[in-house]
Parts: structure tokens; C-alpha cells; sequence
């Protein structure tokens, strides 16, 4: 595969959970729909460390590692924001954070965040079009 072919992977495969975290969100299945948007942005991530780095982006979840190796130049809001979300993966993989995590994850809360992974996604996707 091409460079272009392979950033392309990522953005389709990026959309794809984006409409799952919004069908999910939808449904109020709010934990997963937090889950499914660090993988929206992780794919993104991943999409820009191709474009930037190389055809084979890390595999790690940790989204602030990536953007760092991406070479993503953030602010130190979006930098506190991906370690935010990176926590969404922890939170709903094991029991102890997961039950901890379900009272959190009210629809404000998820709706928030939902909002706020759209403003990052669409950013994202600009800064690899550029």
C-alpha cells in the first residue's frame, strides 16, 4: 500500500467509529460511545503519525504518545485533553474502573466530551489535509 492509501485506512476506519460513537451515544450506551472516541481519535492520530513519520504508526492507545510521535504540534489544552480521553480506554476495559466509570458517564458528561471529540476529529482531519 501506498502512503496515501494507508492514511486513507486510518481516516475511513476512523469514520466508521465515528458513526458508531454517535449511534451509541444515540442509544445511551454512554460508557461505549466514550470507548469508541479514543479510538476515532487514536485512528487519527495513527493517520497523522503515517503522513508525518512512517507507514507503521506504533501500536500503543496511549493518544498523547502518539500525537508526540506524530509530531503534532499541540497546544497544552489538547495535550491534557488526549490524556483525558486516553483514560476513557482504561476506564471501560477493567471491572474496577469500569463500575466507577459507569456512574461518571451521565449523558451531560458523555455529551460533553462527544462534543468536544468532534471539535478535535474535525481539527485533526484539517491538519492532515494540509
Amino acid at each position: 500500500m501506498t502512503k496515501e492509501e494507508i492514511v486513507k485506512y486510518w481516516i475511513d476506519s476512523s469514520e466508521v467509529d465515528f458513526q458508531a460513537m454517535e449511534s451509541l451515544y444515540d442509544k445511551g450506551h454512554y460508557v461505549w460511545a466514550l470507548f469508541v472516541a479514543h479510538l476515532v481519535i487514536e485512528k487519527l492520530l495513527k493517520a497523522h503519525y503515517v503522513r508525518n513519520i512512517d507507514n507503521n504508526p506504533p501500536l500503543i492507545h496511549h493518544l498523547l504518545r502518539l500525537a508526540e510521535q506524530a509530531d503534532i504540534d499541540l497546544s497544552e489544552e489538547q495535550k491534557n485533553y488526549l490524556l483525558e480521553v486516553t483514560a476513557f480506554n482504561i476506564r471501560t476495559r477493567y471491572p474496577d474502573y469500569k463500575f466507577k466509570f459507569h456512574k461518571k458517564a451521565t449523558k451531560g458528561f458523555t455529551g460533553q466530551h462527544i462534543t468536544a471529540i468532534k471539535e478535535l476529529r474535525q481539527w485533526l482531519i484539517e491538519k492532515i489535509k494540509s
